[in-house]
């Protein structure tokens, strides 16, 4: 099978190195808006996202090698009715009866256990454990050494922070995100912003180092919440 993927930033390159190690899979090409032509690059091909559809066939699949869940989807939905593929480190272990989605990618070392199901378009990314009977929706990320315990729900576009933990039962639902290394003990509504252990909501502006994304990027500058002032910091 042959890939494209559509992104070229640090996601992507991640997934790049999992084609590699899996060794089934022949990356093709790679597409980005930033790129305003087409150049061949070591065999690949490197141009804008418009390309896609012309370097189709019938053994080539798409991944978006995108981290943010909004623009994930939103490319996706964009190319509706393409082939998507969906690739699963070879360190990864994947219980036979659990169920992966289209265009969904496993990373290095993650666990998926009896009868969990995950969505279309997802990252379960390094380490994370999803345990037996959960169920996740699409265009979430399971960010590095998540724990999701057994039965746990994990609505559209959730974003779990890196080392957070939900308990058996609880269900996180749509378009929120949890903060690193929060454990999460009760339901969570849909858009929620939550972080701590146990978690929260938050009211408040909180450190940034304590509210840090996986990818770099706080939730004070992605402007959900307010960037913690001199008295914040007393």
């Amino acid at each position: 099978m042959k890939v494209i993927l559509i992104g070229n930033g640090g996601h992507s390159r991640v997934i790049q190195d999992i084609i590699k190690a899996r060794d089934k899979e022949q990356l093709t090409a790679v597409l980005d808006d930033k790129y305003s032509y087409g150049f061949i690059d070591n065999d690949i091909y490197f141009g804008p996202v418009s390309d896609v559809e012309e370097l189709l066939d019938e053994s080539t699949r798409i991944v978006v090698a995108i981290g943010s869940n909004k623009t994930r989807k939103r490319i996706s939905e964009e190319l509706k009715g393409l082939p998507f593929a969906t690739l699963i480190h070879p360190s990864a272990v994947i219980s036979p009866s659990a169920l992966i989605g289209n265009g969904t990618v496993i990373m290095p070392y993650a666990v998926v256990n009896a009868h969990s199901d995950i969505g279309d378009h997802c990252i379960v990314n390094t380490g994370a454990i999803i345990e037996h009977d959960n169920h996740i929706e699409s265009f979430t990320h399971v960010c590095p050494n998540v724990a999701l315990t057994g039965q746990v729900t994990i609505g559209e576009g959730v974003e779990l922070g890196a080392a957070s933990t939900v308990i058996p039962g609880i269900k996180v639902e749509e378009w929120s995100v949890v903060g690193a290394g929060s454990t999460v003990i009760h339901n969570v509504p849909p858009n929620s912003r939550i972080a701590g252990s146990p978690a929260r909501s938050i009211k408040k502006a909180m450190p940034i180092k304590f509210l840090q994304r996986s990818g770099g990027e706080s939730f004070a500058e992605s402007k959900d919440i307010p960037l913690p002032t001199a008295h914040d910091r007393k």
